[in-house]
């Protein structure tokens, strides 16, 4: 497998100079498993990952299914700028839990109505399928993904993505202190070879006034790192108040409790033979 970041910011895009070496575009991660592409999360990376295709493939025919953890804006807002979307050539199959107000498709398909953006959903051409999902193990062509339902408000979706003897897991915006949200992201991470979690806050930022706002701390990530027998942990969804400094204070600390771990940054690349 491989594992490519293109957007490891959380909440809101920061596109300051002193945020350049980790990135500030919001979540998005590929990973390619056999011939198959898997896109995780569709925020501003999203939108760079899409031109980074149109360069690879040319004229030639784009599949990939597209996992959304939930519909929160910095994981959908990549999607009207996605250039292979507007391609007829192209097909996606986008993956996601049905919310208590709405689907999979409306969801999507709202963040483009007028007053919002200049057009909708019906000038993308390509193919598009919605496949609403929910705590389950699929497999496709041989790549197994495992969902199970996270911590965080409106909803929220992990994933354990397994493919010849390899597993990689994404866990965002998950709140540590609920029992089946942690019984779930301990089991989606159980032996992973890499665990991309959450670690939006300090435990000081926590504690200041964070509590109920869905997220993580890297305290909590390296803690689920230990148990679990993880063999690599990324810190992923940086605060958009987390400038390099800080990022790289915070991979110092984690690595005294958990020295396998690293920060997501945009352009890291990861080979699992």
């Amino acid at each position: 497998m491989l594992v490519r970041f293109w957007g490891v910011r959380g909440s809101t895009p920061t596109p300051q100079r002193e945020n350049l070496r980790y990135g500030g575009n919001t979540s998005c991660v590929e990973v390619r498993a056999g011939n198959q592409l898997f896109i995780f999360d569709c925020g501003t990376g999203f939108r760079v990952l899409g031109n980074a295709l149109r360069k690879e493939f040319g004229r030639r025919p784009l599949q990939a299914r597209v996992f959304l953890s939930h519909y929160h804006w910095d994981h959908i807002q990549g999607i009207p700028f996605f250039v292979p979307l507007y391609d007829a050539r192209n097909s996606f199959v986008f993956h996601s839990f049905r919310s208590v107000d709405t689907g999979l498709r409306q969801a999507l398909e709202d963040q483009m109505l007028n007053p919002y953006f200049p057009v909708d959903m019906t000038v993308m051409h390509a193919r598009r399928h919605f496949h609403e999902i929910g705590e389950e193990r699929a497999t496709y062509d041989g790549v197994q993904i495992t969902t199970s339902r996270l911590n965080h408000p409106q909803g929220c979706l992990g994933f354990r993505i397994e493919h010849r003897g390899r597993v990689v897991v994404y866990a965002t915006d998950n709140e540590p202190g609920d029992p089946n949200g942690d019984r779930n992201v301990r089991a989606l991470a159980a032996d992973a070879d890499l665990l991309i979690y959450d670690a939006q806050y300090t435990p000081e930022e926590y504690a200041a006034g964070k509590q109920n706002w869905g997220h993580s701390t890297w305290l909590e990530a390296v803690t689920i790192a230990r148990e679990t027998r993880t063999k690599r942990l990324i810190l992923f969804h940086h605060d958009p108040d987390h400038n390099d400094r800080m990022i790289d204070s915070i991979v110092r600390k984690a690595r005294r409790r958990f020295p396998r771990t690293i920060a997501a940054r945009e352009g890291l690349t990861i080979q699992l033979d």
